[in-house]
C-alpha cells in the first residue's frame, strides 16, 4: 500500500495539549490513572524509532502504594513527596542485552551479530535510544490527557536494585510521574530560546 502524503499539521489545540501548555508537574491530583490509561500510553510510545527496532526500554509502572514507597526511599528529599502523590511513576529501564530479542524485532538480516562482543556500545545505544522512548512516553501521556513529571534526582543503583534486583542487565534512564496534574504545583514558565540561540542550518 502507498502512503498518501499530507500536508497539514495537529490542530493548535493538539498542539497546545502536547507542546506548548504542557508542563512539569510537582503536584497532583487524586485523580486515579487507570490500567487502561497506562495500556494506552504504552501502544503509542511503542512505535517511536529505536535504532535497528532495538525497543531497549523496560518500563516498570510504579502505581500500587507498596511499590511508592519503595521508590521514594531512592529518590532525593525533593522528589519523595512528588512519587507517593502521583497516581502513577513509570522507571523507563534499559536492557543492555536488548540485542537477544533483534531476531524478531529486526528479522530482516542479522542484527543482533552487530552488537555481540559489544557491551559497551550496547549500553550506549540501550540508554540513548530508552531516553527517546521516555521522551515519547510523555508526549503519548499528554496526548491521552494525562500530565508529566519527569526527574533525576535520584539513586539509580538503589532503583535498579529494588526493580530490577531479578535482573542485573536492567538499568534505569529516568523515572516520570505520571497524572493530573495540579496547577497549583508548578511555577511560571522558564524561558525557552528563540531558535537563533542554539540552532543553525548548513
Amino acid at each position: 500500500m502507498t502512503k498518501q502524503f499530507h500536508d497539514h499539521t495537529l490542530s493548535a489545540d493538539a498542539l497546545d495539549q502536547v507542546f506548548r501548555e504542557a508542563r512539569s508537574y510537582n503536584g497532583w491530583l487524586e485523580k486515579d490513572v487507570s490500567d487502561e490509561q497506562i495500556h494506552a500510553i504504552y501502544e503509542l510510545l511503542k512505535m517511536a524509532p529505536t535504532s535497528a527496532n532495538m525497543q531497549p526500554s523496560r518500563i516498570v509502572w510504579v502505581k500500587s502504594q507498596d511499590a511508592k514507597a519503595k521508590l521514594a526511599e531512592c529518590a532525593s528529599d525533593g522528589n519523595k513527596d512528588k512519587i507517593l502523590a502521583a497516581p502513577v511513576t513509570a522507571i523507563i529501564g534499559y536492557d543492555i542485552d536488548f540485542h537477544e530479542e533483534l531476531p524478531w524485532l529486526f528479522p530482516h538480516t542479522d542484527a543482533k551479530s552487530w552488537f555481540e562482543g559489544d557491551e559497551e556500545g550496547r549500553k550506549e545505544g540501550a540508554f540513548r535510544n530508552s531516553a527517546l522512548q521516555g521522551a515519547y512516553l510523555m508526549i503519548a501521556a499528554r496526548a491521552v490527557g494525562l500530565d508529566c513529571g519527569p526527574m533525576s534526582g535520584f539513586d539509580s543503583e538503589a532503583v535498579d536494585k529494588a526493580f530490577f534486583g531479578d535482573n542485573p542487565r536492567h538499568r534505569t534512564n529516568f523515572i516520570c510521574s505520571i497524572g493530573y496534574g495540579d496547577v497549583t504545583s508548578i511555577f511560571e514558565r522558564s524561558p525557552r530560546p528563540d531558535f537563533e540561540k542554539f540552532n543553525s542550518i548548513v
